[in-house]
């Protein structure tokens, strides 16, 4: 029989990264690895990674609450609730939330490959190493993701 994983509210993996909270719904385990799923809780006036190109994996952002301004190449795209944003291989890209309430987004990674870039920055802030953009970007490295320099 095929194992169903049900998540409530205080369930999932939280990994704190700053001002900015991971939870972990689905790390690939109940998927074969097709699929990963995480919730991004971003304080106000943060901004996201550095904008980046993800090699082997499309990204999904469905915006729950709040707006997510979503950087892609020049463009920004103001994204407020109900709003998808989907990342094929390749697209320069990063987030923020410039408003003044928290917002909320349910992160997609297909296949699940980049669920252990947040575990990873999560063991490098618990080493005592600070997260900074250059070192955020050496950890996506590991995981076929580059700045995207021509557009940063």
């Amino acid at each position: 029989m095929n194992e169903v994983s049900v998540v409530g509210p205080e369930g999932g993996e939280t990994i704190q990264l700053g001002p900015t909270r991971m939870r972990i719904l689905e790390d690939g385990s109940t998927t074969g690895h097709r699929l990963g799923i995480g919730e991004i809780t971003i304080a106000p006036h943060t901004e996201g990674p550095p904008q980046h190109r993800h090699g082997e994996h499309d990204e999904g952002f469905y915006v729950v609450s709040g707006t997510v301004h979503f950087t892609v190449e020049d463009t920004v795209h103001e994204a407020p609730a109900g709003s998808l944003a989907m990342i094929p291989p390749g697209a320069p890209h990063t987030f923020a939330n410039h408003g003044d309430t928290p917002a909320v987004i349910l992160n997609t990674f297909t296949p699940d490959l980049y669920v252990q870039y947040f575990r990873d920055l999560r063991a490098m802030i618990a080493a005592g190493r600070p997260l900074t953009p250059e070192s955020t970007i050496a950890v996506m490295s590991r995981y076929a993701t580059e700045p995207a320099t021509d557009f940063a």
